[in-house]
């Protein structure tokens, strides 16, 4: 790929910030620029010391004056939920049995499923998100057609096939051998194929009996390096199943604890409602609690206290995701909206730079991939987004009375959506389509 210089206001961060103006913490330059090569960035600083490098006949890219930062990264999300988004619903476990085991039933086809993929990399790009872990349904066909999807656009995807033989319908339900086989050949398959991940991925304790977990145990001790997915602590009925399901757990994380489950590559959506011991176990082992404020809002499950994760003296690994579709947005501009006013309301604060650092560099270090994403650095991929503050009126208007990036963070963060994202990178490719509306034939407006 030929060389390119994209000039604009340009943010990494170097490390979480530990107040509001900790400017140590990230690298802004105000006239900045960013050459990318062969989907690696090769320089980033102020543009006049970049423009010395650049060749005299490199393309250049002007987004002044809009922000340049590291392409965001959601660490929980559903691909077979797309359609799901929405749905009236009173719970977790109801909205599970009206909504989403239905969808998920209509994976098995593989038109669909790659229908599907198609539309979901589109959104989450549109919204400048580069790299996912994403749900697939219990269909190899669903991975096939996500990490398809991925490698074509060379977006950076971790996914898994749902693994679940009790607690669903027919047509949703493996058995322990079949997701066993099934996971081992879409490692065999896609693993390191372009930047794809495959995860392994036990949907929760309810739908896996104890055959079918240590037959996830037996992948992960095959493949020790990948990544486990799963929930835990989401809804206050979900624990009290789980632990009835396996009564000899000590608590719900004891039940993937017993399996060898837990480890530093595990991610472990919502985490709401851990005991003392459950977050001592958290932090022993590495595994990372993620937080997903739109979903646990839209459900009614639960605030999630991250002051207490993260500032107690064994704390716990986080990250951020947006749990589409219980979660109502693929926005994870969205999605830190929606913390901040979690954390509101548990009476603390999430800083603006603590929000984009959790999205960039941040969820890198959750996933442990720092060194290839979530930052600008010389060596990393080129996953950028272009973000613009006055991309609405409201925004407009509100930027008048903005002084400071702090200020204009928090404009991002509390009014932005897809129509702040002014261009994706993925890997040194401007990929965001137009936005078109298109109208479903038999639908009802």
């Amino acid at each position: 790929m030929k060389p390119k210089l994209l000039r604009g206001r340009v943010l990494s961060f170097h490390r979480a910030p530990v107040s509001l103006d900790d400017y140590s913490s990230f690298h802004f330059e105000g006239d900045g620029a960013v050459i990318v090569e062969d989907g690696i960035i090769i320089a980033f600083g102020s543009y006049d010391q970049v423009k010395l490098m650049a060749p005299n006949d490199i393309e250049e890219v002007d987004h002044r004056p809009n922000l340049l930062m590291p392409g965001f990264i959601d660490m929980h999300v559903h691909l077979p939920q797309m359609q799901v988004i929405a749905s009236y619903a009173p719970n977790l476990l109801e909205w599970l049995s009206n909504y989403t085991f239905p969808a998920e039933l209509r994976f098995a086809d593989q038109i669909h499923s790659e229908r599907i993929a198609a539309r979901f990399c589109d959104e989450l790009i549109s919204n400048g998100t580069t790299t996912a872990a994403a749900f697939c349904s219990v269909h190899p066909v669903s991975v096939d057609a996500l990490m398809g999807e991925a490698a074509r656009r060379n977006m950076l995807i971790i996914g898994g096939k749902v693994m679940m033989d009790r607690n669903a319908p027919e047509g949703l339900r493996d058995t322990p051998q079949a997701a066993y086989d099934d996971t081992a050949a879409l490692i065999r398959r896609w693993n390191g194929v372009a930047r794809n991940h495959v995860a392994i991925t036990p949907r929760f304790a309810i739908t896996s009996t104890p055959a079918q977990m240590e037959a996830a145990s037996a992948l992960v001790g095959e493949w020790p390096d990948l990544y486990v997915q799963t929930h835990l602590s989401e809804n206050l009925d979900e624990i009290r199943f789980s632990c009835e399901l396996y009564p000899s757990a000590k608590d719900y994380t004891d039940i993937y604890t017993s399996f060898g489950l837990m480890h530093s590559k595990t991610l472990l959506g919502h985490c709401i409602h851990l005991s003392e011991r459950e977050r001592d176990v958290l932090n022993e082992t590495g595994a990372v609690a993620v937080h997903c404020p739109t979903s646990n809002l839209f459900l009614g499950s639960g605030l999630a206290p991250l002051n207490e994760l993260q500032t107690r003296g064994r704390p716990v690994r986080v990250g951020f995701a947006t749990d589409v579709g219980a979660g109502t947005s693929f926005s994870m501009l969205r999605t830190m909206d929606e913390a901040y006013k979690v954390q509101q309301l548990l009476g603390t604060r999430l800083n603006p730079l603590q929000s984009f650092h959790h999205i960039t560099l941040g969820n890198a270090q959750a996933l442990g991939l720092e060194q290839r994403i979530g930052t600008l650095a010389v060596g990393s991929d080129a996953d950028i987004v272009v973000l613009d503050t006055h991309a609405t009126f409201a925004m407009r208007l509100k930027m008048e009375a903005v002084s400071s990036l702090t200020e204009e963070l928090f404009v991002l963060q509390t009014l932005g959506d897809d129509r702040s994202v002014v261009e994706t990178y993925v890997a040194g490719r401007p990929s965001k389509r137009p936005t078109t509306s298109t109208r479903v034939e038999g639908s009802a407006c």
